[in-house]
């Protein structure tokens, strides 16, 4: 039945028909509740009709189904079946680059994650201005692929001038060691073509070392950046661990910028419904700038989106969850009892947030914005956080901390 989905596919494409949109949804929960309950019949039978109707190339509704179908047909397989294999398997590094800068390019998710914590670290830099000898120094616990560091280097060389330089080091650390090198090679060369910079960047794999060997130089200002890090870990213990030792380093800042959600309990499917409604408007909002018939939008759905969706499913099958998507009340306690207080954030965190919005919703073509755009930037926490929403749910919190 996959397979035939996959053939039909070009021929479902458009729109689902009013009223199927909750049939499909219905039919996922079902099915969940069949493998959860290991009921084989029930939930073959189900992935089966459901295979009949969602579609990657259909309305948002068909395309985050068929994620979530092949999620679940791959729990019902073990994992040494070559078709476990077809369904799971992860793109390439080359192609999960190539979808997160498609991503990164159609949806104002990412900028928004990112221009927010920028405009925090650069505030912080400012206050300090008169004694941190023009110093900053950035410490990513996860650089992935340093999408975020342009902004804030073009926007420091912007400020500084001949007679007053200004010195940015990073440290930024990731799983990769290929992934960290070609993330140096990037950084450096563009920092090369912003004057009265001096740039200096340092790639560490995660664990390597203890955070707390990092040296501090005097004066400098010194920033944590947590950017969909602490999400990461599957226990507690282990954000109290990290926590502590950002609090050793006695940061001027720490930026926090983790998905909106409430993923952990410990039924599967309370587990799967929040993922599929995530998921859901992250699909949804994707039709806000790109076209129906858009190759990119295939790429970051197939290589970006649904890779997560599978990963989250796959963890969720051996009793772990691959993300830790909380609430903003979560997370605040969570950093509070680390001894960490949370700093409004300035207005002009805020006015740029807004005008990211208004330069994509004038960038997308006006026939993909009937009604405007769904997003949304919201202040919450009495200033203290802001968030990315699509329609009526927050999708990302960003937030600033120091130490108390």
């Amino acid at each position: 039945m996959r397979e035939q989905m996959l053939k039909l596919d070009p021929m479902k494409q458009g729109v689902v028909e009013d009223g199927k949109g909750p049939h499909l949804i219905h039919l996922l929960l079902i099915s969940a509740t069949a493998v959860d309950e290991n009921d084989l019949d029930s939930a073959i039978e189900n992935l089966c009709e459901l295979y009949q109707t969602v579609s990657l190339t259909g309305d948002a509704v068909q395309r985050v189904a068929a994620y979530f179908a092949d999620g679940l047909s791959a729990r019902l397989l073990n994992w040494k079946s070559p078709f476990y294999d077809l369904l799971m398997k992860d793109p390439t590094p080359d192609a999960e680059f190539a979808a997160f800068t498609e991503m990164y390019k159609a949806s104002p998710y990412y900028q928004f994650a990112h221009f927010t914590a920028n405009q925090a670290i650069i505030d912080a830099f400012e206050e300090e201005e008169l004694h941190n000898n023009r110093t900053l120094h950035v410490i990513d616990f996860n650089i992935s692929y340093g999408f975020q560091w342009p902004s804030l280097i073009q926007s420091l060389s912007e400020k500084a001038n001949d007679g007053n330089r200004i010195s940015l080091r990073i440290t930024g650390y990731s799983r990769n060691m290929e992934e960290l090198v070609e993330t140096q090679s990037r950084l450096m060369s563009f920092a090369k073509g912003c004057p009265n910079l001096a740039f200096e960047f340092h790639g560490m794999l995660m664990g390597s070392k203890p955070m707390t060997s990092l040296r501090k130089k005097k004066n400098e200002t010194v920033a944590v950046n947590l950017m969909f890090y602490l999400q990461t870990f599957t226990h507690s213990s282990q954000i109290s661990e990290t926590m502590k030792s950002v609090y050793s380093l006695r940061p001027s800042i720490v930026t926090l910028v983790e998905h909106e959600g409430s993923r952990n309990t410990r039924s599967f499917i309370s587990k799967f419904m929040e993922s599929l409604h995530y998921f859901a408007a992250m699909f949804d909002s994707l039709d806000d700038c790109l076209s129906p018939d858009s190759t990119e939008r295939l790429i970051i759905e197939r290589n970006h989106l649904g890779k997560e969706i599978k990963r989250i499913m796959k963890n969720e099958k051996g009793g772990e969850s691959h993300q830790r998507y909380e609430k903003l009340e979560t997370w605040k306690r969570r950093m509070e009892s680390e001894g960490l207080l949370a700093s409004k954030l300035s207005s002009r965190c805020v006015i740029q947030a807004k005008l990211l919005l208004k330069i994509r919703s004038q960038y997308c073509s006006p026939f993909m914005f009937e009604g405007g755009s769904g997003f949304r930037v919201v202040e919450r926490d009495e200033g203290r956080a802001l968030s990315l929403g699509w329609q009526d749910r927050y999708l990302i919190t960003a937030s600033a901390w120091k130490c108390a």
